[in-house]
């Protein structure tokens, strides 16, 4: 039968994720990342008292979804309560590559130089 993965499982995986980080992924997670602490979802993380949220960043939150075996993203919009489920089965050293890509294409392009002359 099922279980939830205990905190202290879930903080070994954190340091062995943290290990394969690329740099850019590390300085992100070492910006966004909390204490583990269990955010509610129903219904699907109900039997096991919610999922372990491990990183906050503006209205999205890094979560451990157990029932799958993976870390996911998604936006929430009141603290303590994860708005999508997602059933992806990533390490967090992948999620967290996912992010850093993903801000570096979101971002508008950053131009160089002296500004242009009005005209």
């Amino acid at each position: 039968m099922w279980q939830p993965i205990s905190e202290n499982a879930l903080l070994a995986m954190i340091v062995t994720a943290e290990t394969a980080m690329e740099p850019s992924a590390l300085a992100l997670w070492e910006r966004i990342r909390i204490r583990p602490v269990k955010w509610a979802l129903t219904p699907w993380g109900d039997l096991g008292g919610g999922f372990w949220v491990v990183a906050v960043a503006g209205q999205e939150c890094v979560w451990f979804n157990d029932i799958e075996d993976g870390f996911n993203t998604s936006r929430f919009k009141a603290f303590g309560r994860i708005a999508d489920y997602w059933c992806n089965q990533d390490e967090l050293h992948h999620t967290m590559y996912f992010l850093v890509q993903r801000a570096e294409t979101d971002a508008p392009p950053v131009k160089l130089g002296p500004p242009e002359p009005l005209m």
